[in-house]
């Protein structure tokens, strides 16, 4: 006797209009209803809360499909909602969206980055492989990977950030005698603000992995600035990673992260996060859905008032360089200039301050702050710094740390939506007492 079949598609929300006349709409206009139909939530404009822990499925048959899917016998996922665990209305709708800014297949958010990136590591690592990645990276991947994955057999090789094409290819080459697992990037560098080439790094992949059974994704970190001013998925990246704590939240009132790319990559992280439950919320969820109607706007302010800002500290005495991505085609860094003008489309609001002396020198004008907040964490409305060699780099080993650039002298500062003039005006007098 067969098992009757449930036939009855999932209630899904009416087809969203993506162009008008022809014309397709830009992100900003989309982020305010795409994956959204009123009439499935009693009219409600805006999405509700599901604050739910479980679903009730239709059917018994239909349960079975969608459990069919979450397990990963049926490719896709679930094609219903199942269990928050696995998925939910709100966390659906946010990765529908976070989709549209990097024109990517499918996307999956979590309970934070560093969950995001652990998820991605577990899901395509294994005892013996290498994780090939740029350096430096935030201080707790670097630890993820050397410290965590280490104790389990996971090996790893790096490149710095700037690195041409044939130095990408000799750790690459060296790399590809084993299994190499991911190539995974940070784009620009915390807190350097080093530029990765990706696109050397997606053609080097492919001429030394060209004969392998497979070829390694490439995963990059794209929180300082994406997905306004870096979209890497169109530069060859296959994965493109966040802390949607930062710009996409904005507000400095949240914890979560995202995974973007193929439709292939994202459902075999899927099934990892399926299983250790690293999805994010449904109350962050719905945050992040009210952040994403003003991340342009938010991004984009937060962006002209770091090049009044740092015009003003080029300037000053007391300090020895602006690692501003704005100022690269005044620098003398000619290749660093070729690949923010391949890759990006603005510099960003958080950028990377030498002041000249430092440790002590740092803390006095850390200390002297009246506006700006002495925080970690960067893309917030507020304007932050921080003494990266001091807090979030702390546990890198000196070595590393001088071999990086990350020096008692530089202060990362992540400038926010306040009144430029304002923001001039107290690093002018912060810098007086140093």
């Amino acid at each position: 006797m067969t098992e009757p079949v449930d036939q009855s598609p999932r209630r899904r929300p009416k087809a969203d209009i993506a162009e008008i006349g022809g014309r397709p709409l830009k992100p900003s206009t989309l982020m305010m209803g795409h994956g959204y139909d009123p009439m499935l939530s009693e009219g409600s404009l805006k999405p509700p809360i599901f604050l739910t822990s479980t679903f009730v499925f239709p059917s018994a048959a239909a349960g079975k499909r969608h459990f069919e899917g979450v397990t990963g016998k049926r490719p896709g996922g679930a094609e219903g909602l199942v269990y928050s665990r696995f998925n939910g209305p709100n966390q659906e709708i946010l990765e529908d969206r976070l989709g549209i800014w990097e024109q990517s297949e499918d996307a999956l958010s979590f309970s934070s980055g560093m969950s995001a990136i652990a998820t991605l590591f577990l899901s395509l690592v294994r005892p013996g492989d290498t994780i090939v990645h740029s350096g430096p990276l935030y201080a707790a991947t670097e630890t993820l990977i050397a410290r965590v994955l280490g104790r389990f057999g996971v090996h790893f090789l790096d490149f710095p950030a700037g690195a041409t094409r044939e130095e990408i290819d000799a750790v690459l080459q060296k790399a590809s005698t084993g299994r190499v697992a991911l190539i995974y990037l940070e784009s620009p560098a915390n807190p350097t603000n080093a530029l990765v080439d990706v696109e050397a790094v997606a053609a080097s992949r492919d001429a030394i992995f060209a004969n392998a059974a497979e070829k390694p994704p490439i995963a990059i970190d794209n929180t300082f600035l994406g997905p306004l001013w870096h979209q890497p998925l169109q530069h060859g990246a296959d994965l493109v990673v966040y802390s949607l704590t930062k710009y996409a939240g904005g507000h400095s009132d949240l914890v979560a992260g995202a995974v973007l790319g193929s439709r292939a990559h994202i459902d075999t992280i899927r099934l990892m996060r399926n299983t250790i439950g690293t999805i994010t919320d449904p109350n962050t969820a719905w945050m992040l859905l009210r952040s994403l109607e003003t991340l342009e706007l938010r991004m984009s302010r937060a962006g002209e008032n770091a090049v009044k800002v740092c015009e003003f500290l080029r300037e000053h005495p007391k300090v020895e360089r602006v690692g501003y991505l704005g100022f690269l085609e005044d620098g003398p860094d000619a290749r660093q200039a070729d690949i923010y003008r391949r890759h990006c489309t603005g510099a960003g609001s958080t950028f990377s301050l030498y002041l000249k002396g430092g440790e002590k020198e740092s803390f006095a004008f850390l200390d002297a702050l009246k506006i700006a907040k002495l925080a970690v964490s960067l893309g917030g409305t507020e304007t932050l710094a921080s003494h990266p060699a001091g807090m979030t780099h702390l546990s890198v080993p000196e070595e590393r740390k001088r071999a990086l650039g990350i020096t008692d002298n530089l202060v990362r500062i992540s400038i926010g939506v306040e009144d430029a003039d304002d923001l001039i005006a107290d690093f002018a007098q912060a810098l007086a007492t140093v």
